[in-house]
């Protein structure tokens, strides 16, 4: 296998390296998990890429596309070859301010493109925990959110149109086609053409569609990161009738780079947010009361809202760079929870913090508000 390796390597334009020292930093993400890969590529081209497909397929190995590494589960972690896409593929290839969207290469860095778009007043909305280092393949792989998904959503509910390269090497656009345009692609001998054959068949049938909606989560739970979002393609014109066109980047999104190796990515931006901010802490007794004070929270569309519970309170207490963070806490709260947010003016905000407030006080949710604007 050493002499095959050797062999790929010399069709490569890219790096390939097959040591132990690089096996063992890719045997790791964040998560706790460790496996050796058999090697480490990292692909200049698409060619490189079809290469590393063409090899995989002919000598039964895997490829595990990695960007930044920070997933928290094993996702670019295995025992196949690892593909690491972050050094040579970052770049933001266009922007389009009036039709809000851009295309960007996989291992474009999250804070770095909200720099760059802030000059158009746009931005991209979910935003990760790992902001100034996550890497916008990764986000489209892990189907990521954030603290703001209850405006802004996921990134599936944002990817308009991806290049990808298949199992058989071939390259695929995927985005927004009608029904119509669904039917053409079943038609031919491309692997291509045999997905949407597959799945104009499968879909199609009621008793599948059926379980489907029976065993998925609800809609209405947006973010779920894990699986595939089967149930977000029967949900388009092809298989019910008034609902919005299909585009197989609702299933790529979330599925952890094992569907398809994506080289572009087409996103929809949206306008800054306003810069005035402010939180209102709303200090609990339960979680209980934590899970109901949400709820009435929500009704004063809020951007986000965080919990802390006492058990994170308790490590900050611990923490010597913590403490000075906890000098709102007030007591023994078993939760809080942090309510933000962005408005064009202080006074819209303490309007917002003081209605919510004198509710959650009304159904007796609560006992200490600190806010700030």
């Amino acid at each position: 296998m050493l002499a095959k390796l050797d062999e790929l390597k010399q069709s490569l334009e890219g790096d390939f390296f097959t040591d132990n020292i690089m096996r063992t930093l890719y045997a790791t993400d964040a998560s706790v998990y460790r496996e050796m890969p058999l090697a480490v590529a990292r692909p200049k081209s698409v060619k490189d890429i079809q290469n590393l497909i063409a090899f995989a397929n002919k000598f039964k190995t895997s490829l595990i596309p990695r960007a930044a590494g920070t997933s928290l589960a094993g996702q670019v972690v295995g025992n196949g070859i690892i593909v690491d896409i972050s050094l040579y593929w970052n770049k933001i290839l266009e922007v389009n301010k009036e039709e809000k969207w851009v295309r960007v290469q996989p291992a474009v860095n999250l804070d770095e493109l909200n720099k760059y778009l802030a000059s158009y007043g746009l931005f991209f909305g979910p935003e990760t925990s790992t902001s100034n280092r996550c890497m916008i393949g990764g986000m489209v792989g892990n189907n990521s959110c954030g603290s703001h998904s209850i405006l802004y959503g996921t990134t599936r509910d944002h990817v308009l149109e991806l290049e990808t390269l298949l199992s058989d090497g071939s390259v695929a656009t995927f985005k927004t086609i009608s029904k119509e345009a669904f039917q053409n692609k079943c038609k031919g001998d491309s692997l291509e053409s045999s997905i949407y054959s597959y799945f104009d068949k499968t879909l199609s049938k009621k008793e599948i569609q059926d379980e489907i909606r029976k065993e998925f989560p609800k809609p209405s739970i947006r973010r779920r990161n894990t699986g595939y979002a089967i149930d977000e393609l029967i949900e388009t014109s092809v298989f019910t009738e008034g609902k919005e066109d299909f585009n197989m980047c609702k299933l790529l999104s979330g599925s952890e780079g094992t569907l398809a190796f994506t080289t572009e990515i087409k996103l929809n931006l949206v306008d800054l947010p306003p810069k005035i901010e402010g939180v209102l802490a709303v200090h609990l007794n339960t979680i209980e009361e934590a899970a109901l004070a949400t709820i009435i929270a929500r009704k004063y569309m809020p951007g986000a809202i965080e919990l802390l519970d006492d058990i994170v309170l308790n490590c900050a207490k611990q923490n010597l760079e913590q403490q000075k963070n906890l000098f709102f806490v007030n007591g023994e709260p078993k939760a809080i929870i942090v309510v933000e947010w962005a408005r064009h003016t202080k006074e819209e905000i303490e309007t917002l913090a003081n209605q919510l407030e004198a509710e959650l006080k009304a159904a007796n949710l609560g006992y200490h508000f600190p806010s700030v604007y």
